[in-house]
């Protein structure tokens, strides 16, 4: 998915971009910082990354973040969701796969539409089917 921009569209960050993430604070929408990013999945099937996986302080969980709804700069990433919803989604291992249903399941905690962004992309696959993977270091 890209975004667009006037004058044409933004392509995705790819998987080498995204690897340059891990380490980056993440600060929610308002700007506190509310994790760091340990690791990403890749889409199954493209490579392409799909998800963040983001360590909530030092003892805490791991939450996955949608790389489409993540901006980076400076050593930092910005989320639209604010720190509460943050801390409140489902933990996920960063060193198994997601199949689609485990995915599906975090984007409508988001409010992602199954029409929309990655949603779209992995509703028709097999409910086991594994969608994400950790992304190989």
């Amino acid at each position: 998915m890209s975004v667009e921009k006037e004058g044409g569209s933004v392509p995705p960050p790819g998987a080498d971009e995204v690897a340059e993430w891990v380490g980056y604070r993440v600060d929610d929408i308002s700007g506190q910082s509310v994790a760091r990013v340990q690791g990403f999945m890749v889409d199954a099937d493209s490579g392409n990354p799909s998800w963040l996986a983001v360590k909530l302080g030092r003892f805490g969980k791991t939450v996955p973040l949608l790389v489409s709804e993540c901006a980076a700069a400076a050593g930092r990433i910005w989320t639209p969701h604010d720190r509460e919803v943050i801390r409140a989604a489902p933990a996920v291992d960063p060193e198994l796969p997601l199949n689609r249903d485990q995915e599906m399941q975090v984007l409508e905690y988001y409010g992602v539409p199954e029409d929309v962004g990655r949603a779209a992309e992995i509703r028709s696959r097999p409910g086991s089917t594994e969608t994400s993977r950790p992304a190989s270091g």
